[in-house]
């Protein structure tokens, strides 16, 4: 996994300015006396255009929760400002309010295709979803009052909005303006009243009566307002504050939450006591006394039913000696109480029912809760309420995610084959149902090629989703900790040596999509290869691996021992180490001084494994204890099919091993691996005077944000290396370029080990290793921190039964490169620019006992390059493409001439590097520190695209952020969700097509009908002329200093964003003339205004006349 220097970070944030003058150095140069044969390259700056495209999971940090009945989209906002919309699965959008205020409510213009949003800064924002992208039609900023509750009746166009003072005001929500009408908190409540009400916490108009409008006050008391009298028809009071207040359907009854844990029932004409008060958690006491309180329950919900009991739902409201007991919804439905415990703390939940209107029988099928950290829905309708199967991707943080890879145009078959083993891991016991929330419809899946995004979790565990056309759904989940024994009781922890927490974390994922081959680095210094297999396997002995990596000037214990390994002497023992048994194979616990040594920090199972189709293990490497000190944490990590190898390095050295014959073929000190021909000193010293690895191999902490927002494991403080303050932002230390690393607080050693060179980069493949080269064969490009690039030439033995009995013979060629930076990515190009990847074996069943498939599979175990290097001639040559943190080059093979340079940035520093192919060509892709995403033509290095795109407000997004081809990258914009962006122009413009629609012509079903007796006698539902009351004529004009219209951008911009042809001009064409027309319209009222002032002017005038014609001058 990539470590940060954090002073980089910061200077990074600052540079962004000084991009301009970064574009005149950023020509590239071509290194006298060279000149490399043209290559054709197809790929302009026009090819590129940066936009989001999707956001997938869970919305961070929920707030507010609505429902529209009749579309059925579900709507959730956040504390910082975002809302997110759910449709059927695979329906779902993202917005954000410019301002990042937290979302206080959300109210659906039911089947309207709108949707009003209260936000914590006091601004009311009207949202159209009629649009693939919504957008705010219209705001309305409140000056003198916070805003504390909305309400909006069904197909009523007056929203009625609460404020902290108490008082109502409406507001017309087609054109967002304030009515004149308002009900002032002392005009509402008894004169006698001696203190303030509180602020509204509640607003909702009698079921049957629109006329009748019911408002709760904080303090406990509720009103029933008559709009048309103006005055409060009953009074209701409580001596405990209320949270939460609903109506039965009939409007004769009202339901309250309070503060204490009860429930009051009030008939709406008896205001003297409440009906009846229920205590649902409380402990009844024997002598009639009132029960002990409770905790608040925060809200209620009273939905009845047409053949039986009411549904009365609530959150809250547990006694006070249940503690540690999980956050409840309970529902209580006649006699039957069920209390369903919740994984998170409720934020929110809504009752789902048959019909939108609230005078009918309510009919209530489900109940929709919105947890910290979830979603989830009940079903009312079945025995025991059980949940429904949650279809959308929110499962992304089910433990934090460490680390994140993102594969586009992937094999056809890897997808099928990844679902079919995780079907079977899906639980049991979800309703039967179908998901409810099944409104707008999918948009057209453009693409026709595969996308894989695998994440890593601090448990340990590591999930793959399929990500093809801007959906995402969980394919398959491999559990990596079950490999290892689970420490019993605490005071046995055999397991934190590295870490006080998530000893399995992942660090880095590299996996091969054809072959299927997955390898994985722990934070507890583990690296474990998988093969995909559909075959259920039960292993004996888990095979395992132990390496010392010695950082050592004289490494006698090196099993190598090789003292100058630029001879081409080979390095891979004649012998290769068989497997170790079972137990712990290390020799000694603890070397003479009573130091550990030798010792891995996990135990390895050793009993049979039962492994479950999907991915299993091949075999477990771990580094071991060094006299007394703990293994460094493994930095960069590679594994190769075609031959067999998995390598891997830390600030200690490099490994590698053959996993077909379970031995370790490599194992070299940084300074070993350099030998004499490195001009750079590597002995430890003081990182004072050294430079420190620009890569700086460490875990991220996220130090800019929030504590709640850290991610665990490896982003967590709590590790025995406790992450110190960086240093350059201790005043007492003078360092210019120091890493923002871990270290452990015990050891004294750990500031050298710091400033060691560390292994950054890898890449298996078949190129010519030296300049004398003339036919490529295997090697390994190694990449360093200090911006070293080596070559380790690899002897592989034949094909079939040789190649598990002869060894793989390692030597390191001779050949180094440099860089300025770290290094971070290496390609190679074949001689017409085309991107040769690593040579692979394709995917085959490796658990069929069948003699003939096993020869066949030995046959084919050859160095399988799909690359034209195979069938090259001797004459023509290679390209390595090498990006470093500052700079790429493109390196001509095996000349070794450095054919193109391209210094990336001089300010900041590049965090992450891809080569990728888009629009049938390939670049480099590039995310640096200061926000800037770049993109690089190849192999001539030209400048295509220079955007800067986002700060690097934390670390979580500079280790996640990855591109891959086709255009696609990722980070983790938040630790619950996912951002997907597009760099390509065709993406950009395919969008609008592949993005889902909201809203959908959907019939409003019918009103309730009120039966012959209740119009006979005048019963049913009351209507209003809300218009008449709270228009302009009746009420009057509300004061100007009260709130503040904003239009919104949502009108011409939704437009601009419609499809394009026919439908998209027509649009525009209405567009345009609905406001020409309103233009007009408005010429037309000031041309009125005009005359009717000239009018009355001439009318004054005449009067005036006709008052002083016969007067004289002396008696004015």
């Amino acid at each position: 996994m990539r470590k940060f220097n954090i002073r980089k970070v910061l200077d990074g944030l600052t540079a962004g300015s000084s991009s301009a003058s970064q574009q005149q150095q950023l020509q590239q140069q071509h290194p006298p006396g060279n000149r490399e044969p043209e290559i054709q390259e197809t790929l302009q700056s026009e090819h590129f255009q940066l936009c989001k495209t999707v956001r997938h999971g869970f919305p961070y940090q929920p707030s507010a929760l609505a429902f529209d009945p009749v579309q059925k989209i579900l709507a959730v906002g956040t504390q910082t400002g975002a809302l997110r919309l759910f449709g059927r699965p695979g329906v779902e959008c993202y917005c954000q309010h410019d301002s990042g205020a937290a979302v206080i409510q959300l109210q659906f213009l039911i089947n309207e295709g709108a949707l009003v949003s209260a936000l914590a800064d006091d601004t009311l924002h009207l949202w159209n979803l009629r649009q693939k992208r919504p957008a705010i039609l219209h705001s309305l900023k409140f000056c003198r009052e916070r805003v504390t509750f909305c309400h909006l009746p069904f197909q009523s166009k007056w929203l009625y909005v609460g404020t902290e003072r108490g008082n109502i005001h409406i507001v017309n929500v087609e054109s967002f303006t304030l009515s004149g009408y308002v009900i002032m908190w002392n005009k509402a409540i008894e004169l006698s009243s001696k203190s303030h009400p509180g602020p509204v916490v509640h607003i909702s108009d009698n079921p049957m009566d629109e006329g009748k409008l019911l408002i709760g006050f904080e303090s406990g008391t509720v009103v029933l307002w008559d709009l048309k009298s103006k005055k409060a028809d009953y009074r209701y009071t409580y001596d405990e504050a209320i949270h939460s207040v609903a109506w039965h359907h009939e409007g004769k009854q009202f339901i309250c939450s309070h503060s204490d844990g009860t429930l009051t029932i009030w008939n709406v004409r008896s205001p003297a006591k409440p009906v009846q008060t229920i205590t649902p958690h409380g402990k009844q006491l024997k002598d009639g006394k009132k029960p002990e309180p409770c905790k608040p329950i925060l809200k209620v919900e009273f939905k009845t039913t047409r053949p039986g009991e009411p549904f009365i739902i609530l959150s809250g409201g547990l006694s006070y000696d249940t503690v540690g007991r999980r956050p409840c919804l309970t529902v209580m439905h006649g006699k039957s109480t069920a209390v369903l415990e919740m994984d998170y703390s409720i934020v929110d939940f809504l009752t789902l029912c048959e019909t939108p209107y609230p005078n009918d029988f309510q009919e209530p099928y489900a109940v929709v809760v919105l947890l910290e950290k979830d979603l989830v829905l009940i079903d009312l309708a079945q025995n025991g309420y059980p949940i429904f199967e949650n279809p959308y991707p929110l499962s992304i943080h089910e433990s934090p995610v460490t680390c994140c890879e993102y594969f586009a145009d992937c094999p056809v078959d890897l997808i099928p084959a990844l679902y079919s083993v995780g079907a079977r891991q899906k639980r049991q016991g979800y309703s039967k149902k179908e998901w409810p929330i099944n409104g707008g419809n999918w948009g057209l899946g453009a693409q026709s090629y595969s996308e894989i995004i695998i994440t890593g979790h601090a448990d340990g565990s590591v999930k793959f989703w399929d990500a093809s056309a801007i959906n995402l759904q969980v394919l398959y989940k491999l559990k990596t900790s079950k490999v290892f024994e689970k420490s019993r009781n605490k005071d046995d922890k055999p397991n934190t040596d590295i870490v006080d927490e998530d000893p399995y974390a992942i660090q880095i994922i590299s996996w091969c999509p054809e072959s299927r081959m997955l390898c994985i680095a722990g934070v507890s210094a583990h690296v474990i290869i998988y093969r995909f297999s559909k075959q259920e396997v039960i292993t004996e002995v888990i095979p395992m691996l132990e390496v010392r990596l010695l950082y050592e000037i004289s490494d006698v214990e090196s099993p190598e021992g090789e003292q100058a390994p630029p001879l081409p002497t080979p390095v891979g023992s004649a012998n290769p180490q068989p497997v170790p048994p079972q137990s712990h194979p290390s020799t000694s616990s603890s070397s003479s001084d009573g130091l550990r040594d030798n010792v891995p920090c996990l135990k390895v199972k050793n009993s049979p494994l039962k492994q479950s189709p999907g991915y299993q293990t091949e075999l477990v490497i771990q580094l071991v204890w060094v006299s007394g000190e703990p293994p460094q944490q493994i930095t960069s990590l590679a594994v190769n099919s075609s031959y067999g190898l998995v390598v891997f390095g830390n600030c200690s050295g490099i490994a590698m091993v053959d996993y077909l014959q379970k031995a370790v073929l490599l194992n070299l000190g940084t300074i070993e691996l350099c030998g004499s021909s490195d001009p750079y000193r590597r002995e430890p010293r003081s990182p004072r005077k050294s430079r420190q690895p620009s890569g700086g191999l460490c875990d991220i902490s996220e130090g800019t944000v929030a504590p709640e927002d850290r991610c665990k494991s490896p982003t967590s403080a709590k590790m025995s290396r406790k992450l110190s303050l960086p240093t350059d932002l201790k005043p007492d230390l003078d360092i210019k370029d120091n890493s923002f690393s871990r270290s452990r607080s015990s050891s004294v050693t750990s500031i050298d080990k710091e400033s060691r060179e560390a292994i950054s980069a890898l890449h298996f493949c078949e190129t010519f290793t030296r300049k004398a080269d003339s036919a490529p064969s295997p090697c390994l490009w190694v990449g360093t921190t200090l911006g070293t690039v080596l070559v380790i030439a690899l002897n592989l033995p034949p094909g079939g039964e040789q190649r598990l009995l002869q060894p793989v013979i390692v030597s390191p060629s001779g050949t180094i490169l440099r860089l300025k930076g770290a290094v971070l990515r290496m390609a190679f190009l074949d001689s017409t620019g085309c991107l040769m990847p690593p040579a692979y074996e394709s995917w085959k069943e490796h658990n069929v006992p069948e003699e003939k498939d096993e020869k066949e599979k030995l046959k084919k175990r050859r160095p399988v390059s799909v690359s034209p290097s195979s069938s090259q001639e001797i004459s023509e040559n290679q390209y390595a493409v090498i990006c470093s943190e500052k700079q790429a080059k493109v390196i001509s093979l095996p000349t070794q001439n450095c054919a193109y340079k391209q210094n990336i940035t001089e300010t900041s520093f590049v965090l992450r590097g891809d080569i990728v192919s888009l629009s049938n060509s390939i670049c480099l892709a590039c995310f640096c520190a200061n926000g800037h995403i770049m993109t690089f033509s190849l192999p001539s290095l030209r400048p295509l695209l220079d955007v800067y795109y986002l700060p690097l407000t934390n670390m979580r997004i500079a280790r996640t952020f990855c591109f891959t081809n086709n255009g696609q990258a990722l980070y983790l914009v938040s630790p619950t969700e996912i951002q997907r962006l597009t760099y390509s122009q065709e993406t950009c413009e395919n969008l609008q097509e592949m993005l889902g629609e909201l809203f959908t012509p959907v019939e409003t079903p019918e009103a309730p009908n009120r039966g012959f007796f209740k119009g006979l006698f005048g019963g049913g539902a009351q209507s209003l002329d809300r218009e008449e009351l709270f228009g302009e004529s009746s009420s009057g004009k509300a004061s100007r200093s009260l709130a503040q219209h904003i239009p919104g951008p949502g009108g011409i911009e939704g437009v601009k964003g419609a499809a394009s042809g026919v439908v998209g001009e027509l649009a525009r064409a209405r567009l345009a003339l609905d406001e020409r027309g309103q233009k007009l319209s408005d010429l037309e009222e000031r041309t009125a205004a005009m005359l009717s002032s000239a009018d009355s002017f001439s009318k004054h005038a005449h009067e005036m006349m006709l008052k002083y014609k016969d007067k004289k001058w002396y008696q004015f």
